[in-house]
């Protein structure tokens, strides 16, 4: 029997009407509702027609989360007086419930992606409802994305319903109007209760979150919170955590507590998940939650929200082939979703973990996956579309490009793309096995050598991260879910199961691996034990991650990112495997990440393997060749053998090739700078006059900083560093003898350049003084006796710029400095002869030097002659 008084009280049928109409009008709306208004339950079944309104109609909701798509199934069959299965349905990985009398089928979006690809048109499907759009999950985004391009190509009369709690409405309705304009948006008003906000920041200052890692200090503070608040108010309390190792560790810190501690995440046990969501039998209750809670689930009986203030978000370092979750301060937005938990049925509040002031600097929104996230299945899904570049598509927020490229990079490398990204009938079976690209490479591949059920178990393993207590040895883990009887170890077999009949099915994993399925073992010659088998999938699924030891514990991958293993007996993921990882030559790493200014990944799950495996798996990343260049302060010449950034075998090259030579002297010179040339006094003084005439006249004259020289080697030092061959070739180079080539000798300038910036200038008594050009003046230092009779100071750079004089004692020190001599005679030269003359009285002191000889001389020699 249908639950009509409590549909009758969801607050958005008053908008079901003005839905209704938009949908007929353009086909497509955007429904903005806030959360517990009845959009994931009510507005199905109203467009179905299953509450009696309306003709029947097939409507296939999508929810980004296994667990919301189980709980708005079950909702909805509750309100019709049904179990899951007859006229509501849902479908997620590795579970189905749905028959012939479904009309309204609850989804995950990895689920329509597949489903899309095999039947573009969704066939027998009227509407298609996005749900929970705002929080831009990639699989949500390419989603409509196709489903866009359906109504535009094939199916115009196909119904589209991006609905949402808080989002970006204007954004998606122009995407969804497309070129007939924006599409209407519907706002639904809800029946929301007021919310008190607590700020409770931490006492101390905590270390913010990075890579996987929270201060266990900020855990004990939101455990401290929790009970702060089962004292202070009364209802259930919902706790917000990023992840499921935090709400173990803040689980365990409630111990005691007068409530029951449930956990509520994806990978929680679904008996465990229906508890929750069927409410209480009284008692209080404290459920810790990671972010499905948010939005996509209601859970009865709360009036207190704890917000710890983080998230856990995909990231992808594209620079070392790393794709982990990273833990992020979650976002204003998020934290409104949180807060309205507690205000769904009573007046709540919510416990806030960080002060107001901090409140103001968090990101508005969450950033969208497309932007951050590994795009490597997402290049699959377009190039399987239809569309490799991606182009073509309605998306919020384009791809990256450089990400895009490197996804486009690996699905080349495995064969699920041919050169110019269209994809190929590999690409396809790997996209239609429903997993990562990289993973269904190492089924396909791996299945054929080890056996179908053998391959899927491990893949299982690799699709969903085993616990911590597993241990880092992958081998280890496998056997340990072999073995188990957690959560985990049967979610573990039910992919492995599922994994296995993809494998086997025919075309999939090849003649080898169809055969392999019957018996469930590999071919003759075939990896046996567990360790090799488990080693070989890890290696196919990141072949750039094989890795080979380079001291305790450290690894260099063969993406050129160093790893290091955490240790037995300590860090994330140490357990029983830790230690013979740590004695293994080659590693196939499966899972690290890269904390924070680290400059190497950490080991997280790996398997032993030898380097055969490692050769056969990363085939790909095979070199041999001549290696020249400089390294440790001179030339290096070897023929080397590589796997990656890996040097396998190394020999020394007797007579490397020309170019090979130059470009390495060449390239030594721009690391370590033109000192390792011979700068004679006369070069530097030469170098500082043409700096000169640059930089007083210009061209034609040439620059000659160092990243001028730098960037023409090839122009002044062409012949010479084409026969250098070693460090010790480089300092026999006189440099001034090459920088003269630099000089304008084509114009015929180059004539000039003595009478522009002369390397001397001859002064009054005979002398030819030399003319420092190395500061921002040119300078002329002489004994002041020597200038006697000259009137005017020197000019250079045709008469533009005066010399600096820097008149000097008979010993040679400073005396005065003057850029005008005519003045200085008349009016300084007194008070330096006071001053010398009793100093040196062997010396000539005229009282006027303009008329005096100019002599280098004393004047008992000058007498003489």
């Amino acid at each position: 029997m249908i639950a009509r008084d409590a549909l009758a009280q969801l607050p958005v049928r008053t908008a079901l009407p003005a839905l209704r109409a938009a949908l007929e009008e353009a086909g497509a709306a955007v429904l903005c509702a806030p959360p517990g208004t009845g959009k994931t339950t009510l507005v199905p079944l109203e467009l179905a027609g299953l509450t009696g309104a309306g003709p029947r109609r097939r409507v296939l909701v999508a929810e980004p989360r296994r667990i919301a798509a189980r709980a708005a199934a079950r909702r909805m069959a509750w309100l019709l007086g049904e179990k899951a299965g007859d006229q509501v349905g849902f479908t997620v990985r590795g579970e189905r419930r749905a028959g012939p009398r479904t009309c309204v089928e609850v989804v995950t979006t990895g689920v329509l992606l597949q489903r899309l690809q095999r039947d573009p048109e969704l066939a027998g499907v009227d509407v298609v409802v996005l749900d929970e759009c705002h929080e831009r999950h990639l699989d949500a985004d390419t989603c409509a994305a196709f489903l866009l391009d359906v109504r535009e190509t094939l199916r115009p009369e196909l119904r589209l319903v991006a609905a949402s709690a808080t989002t970006d409405a204007e954004g998606w309705a122009r995407l969804l109007g497309g070129s007939q304009g924006a599409a209407p948006v519907v706002e639904a008003a809800g029946v929301s209760h007021p919310v008190e906000a607590v700020w409770a920041p931490p006492e101390r200052p905590v270390r913010p979150a990075h890579g996987m890692r929270v201060d266990p200090a900020l855990l004990t503070h939101v455990a401290g919170v929790v009970r702060r608040a089962l004292r202070e108010r009364s209802g259930d309390v919902l706790c917000f955590l990023p992840g499921v190792g935090e709400i173990g560790r803040v689980a365990g810190e409630l111990a005691g507590v007068d409530a029951e501690v449930l956990q509520v995440h994806g990978r929680a046990p679904a008996e465990v998940q229906d508890a929750v969501l069927a409410g209480g039998d009284g008692g209080r209750r404290v459920v810790l939650a990671t972010s499905v809670a948010e939005s996509s689930l209601t859970v009865p009986g709360v009036r207190v929200v704890v917000d710890s203030g983080l998230a856990r978000v995909p990231r992808m370092d594209h620079a070392r082939g790393l794709s982990a979750l990273a833990t992020v301060r979650a976002s204003r937005a998020a934290a409104r979703q949180r807060a309205g938990r507690a205000g769904r049925e009573a007046p709540g509040v919510v416990y806030r973990c960080w002060s107001q002031g901090e409140d103001g600097r968090l990101p508005a929104f969450p950033e969208p996956e497309i932007k951050v996230a590994d795009l490597t299945a997402f290049a699959l899904q377009a190039a399987c579309w239809g569309d490799p570049a991606a182009s073509g598509l309605a998306l919020l927020d384009a791809p990256p490009a450089g990400a895009l490229a490197a996804a486009r990079e690996v699905l080349t490398a495995i064969g699920a793309v041919d050169e110019d990204g269209r994809a190929t009938e590999r690409g396809t079976r790997m996209a239609r096995v429903g997993l990562h690209p990289r993973l269904a490479r190492a089924l396909l591949d791996g299945a054929p050598e080890v056996g179908v059920r053998r391959a899927a178990e491990v893949v299982a393993l690799l699709s969903e991260e085993p616990p911590r207590a597993y241990g880092d040895d992958l081998a280890e883990a496998w056997r340990t879910a072999r073995r188990g009887g957690d959560a985990y170890a049967a979610r573990w077999r039910q992919e492995a199961r599922r994994l296995a009949s993809a494998g086997a099915e025919p075309g999939t994993g090849g003649a080898a691996g169809a055969g392999a399925a019957a018996s469930g073992g590999g071919g003759a010659g075939a990896p046996t034990s567990d360790d090799a088998v488990a080693g070989l999938i890890a290696a196919l699924a990141f072949p750039e991650r094989v890795a080979r030891a380079r001291g305790a514990g450290s690894y260099l991958m063969a993406s050129g990112t160093g790893a290091e293993l955490t240790g037995a007996g300590s860090g994330p993921r140490a357990g029983r495997g830790g230690s013979r990882l740590r004695d293994a030559a080659w590693l196939a790493v499966a899972v690290a990440d890269r904390p924070v200014a680290a400059v190497s990944a950490r080991v997280q799950l790996a398997a032993v393997i030898d380097e055969g495996t490692a050769r056969a798996a990363a085939r790909a990343l095979y070199s041999s060749g001549e290696e020249v260049h400089w390294s440790d302060g001179d030339v290096v010449a070897r023929r080397v053998t590589r796997l990656g950034a890996i040097e396998l075998v190394s020999r020394p090259l007797t007579a490397p090739g020309a170019e090979l030579l130059r470009d390495a002297v060449v390239a030594g010179l721009r690391r370590e700078g033109l000192g390792l040339l011979r700068w004679s006094p006369g070069a530097a003084s030469l170098r500082q006059r043409m700096a000169f005439v640059h930089r007083e006249l210009g061209a034609p004259w040439p620059d000659v900083s160092d990243a001028a020289l730098l960037e023409r080697v090839e122009d002044w030092l062409g012949v010479e560093v084409g026969r250098a061959r070693r460090r010790a070739d480089l300092e026999r180079i006189d440099a001034g003898q090459a920088l003269a080539r630099l000089l304008p000798w084509a114009s015929g300038d180059a004539a000039r350049f003595d009478e522009l910036a002369p390397e001397r200038i001859e002064v009054p008594s005979g002398s030819r003084v030399r003319v420092d050009y190395g500061g921002e003046q040119p300078v002329l230092a002489v004994k002041l006796q020597e200038l006697f009779g000259w009137q005017e100071s020197p000019r250079v750079a045709g008469g533009r710029v005066p010399v600096l004089v820097h008149l000097l004692s008979p010993a040679g020190r400073p005396a005065a400095v003057t850029a005008d001599l005519a003045s200085f005679w008349k009016d300084g030269y007194r008070s330096v002869r006071a001053e010398l003359r009793g100093r040196y009285p062997k010396h000539p002191w005229p009282e006027d030097p303009t008329t005096a000889q100019p002599t280098r001389h004393t004047t008992a020699r000058l007498k003489r002659g």
